[in-house]
């Protein structure tokens, strides 16, 4: 026998937008990140932005950027997203992700039109919030992604672009755009950022501050995985990590290079190796080192600083 699934009001779990249902947002934002392929890491609810408030502040850990959150339990209207636009404008957010019981279709068309016709710097995102029962059990959070970045818009945005590109640049965005497939395809990783004509490729570790950055050198023929550390939290987690140096290394399986240039003030632990990319022909075992490296330290790291946080 199979059950019969029942849409419940969201009345009946969060009776007040402010009082109930942000503060829940606000502790369960893995939730919503799940959703839309980013880890999301709270900073704070009711952010001032002149005389109106952003319901949530975020930040993508995998760009340290932050990110907008405005939540709606009713259908939504221009005042929101009016709203949204100007939260985004005022601080420099990387997302705005509005939240909905039900989208118009004005408003969904408002922003598929600003995903397309704004820069890869900056996303919209419509999430149609849902709770789901089946026969008496308990309600279950559904959040239906309603609109988000165009990819293909904006890929070929991009592919003009590289048409200006240097020839060293170009390299180094088709090995990213192959490490971004090859990562993807693991599916052990939710969300992959977009690769560009850059010598690192940075993923997170779920904590705002600190991130893996992949790096691709062509000068040296050598690439690399490193934990990057933030100058402004090298003092909440560089002693950490370094007091638990054997054991990081023991689940790593190998030695790794703690902080080469000790006198930058953001701090990095890597690990490189030499490869010919100059030949395509050895970029094979090229991307499948790094991509096994990129999944060690991002488990390895990101349950540090679960623990650290517990």
């Amino acid at each position: 026998m199979l059950g019969e699934i029942k849409i419940v009001n969201l009345r009946k779990i969060w009776k007040n937008e402010y009082s109930n249902f942000t503060p829940w947002l606000s502790e369960n934002l893995h939730l919503l990140g799940k959703a839309i392929g980013i880890e999301l890491e709270f900073e704070a609810k009711e952010v001032s932005v002149g005389p109106f408030s952003a319901d949530i502040l975020a930040k993508d850990t995998g760009t340290d950027k932050f990110v907008i959150i405005e939540n709606q339990l009713e259908k939504t209207d221009h005042d929101h997203l009016g709203k949204c636009i100007t939260y985004a404008s005022v601080l420099d957010a990387s997302a705005v992700i509005w939240i909905a019981s039900k989208f118009t279709d004005e408003h969904k068309k408002a922003l598929d039109w600003l995903n397309d016709h704004t820069s890869e710097e900056i996303g919209f995102y419509g999430i149609k919030v849902e709770l789901w029962q089946i026969e008496n059990s308990l309600p279950a959070v559904r959040f239906n992604v309603i609109s988000q970045p165009n990819l293909a818009v904006r890929q070929a945005s991009k592919s003009k672009e590289q048409t200006e590109l240097t020839e060293n640049r170009r390299t180094q965005l088709k090995f990213w755009e192959e490490f971004s497939t090859k990562l993807i395809e693991t599916r052990k990783i939710g969300s992959v950022q977009s690769p560009r004509a850059q010598y690192w490729f940075d993923v997170a570790l779920g904590k705002s501050g600190i991130h893996l950055s992949n790096t691709f050198n062509t000068e040296t023929n050598e690439i690399g995985v490193r934990v990057y550390i933030n100058n402004k939290k090298v003092e909440d987690w560089w002693p950490y990590f370094e007091s638990r140096k054997v054991e990081i290394e023991q689940k790593m399986g190998i030695k790794l290079n703690w902080n080469p240039n000790p006198d930058n003030k953001d701090k990095v632990i890597m690990l490189v190796k030499a490869f010919n990319l100059e030949q395509n022909e050895e970029w094979e075992a090229a991307l499948d080192w790094l991509v096994d490296y990129t999944l060690r330290f991002r488990e390895v790291f990101s349950n540090e600083i679960k623990n650290k946080t517990k």
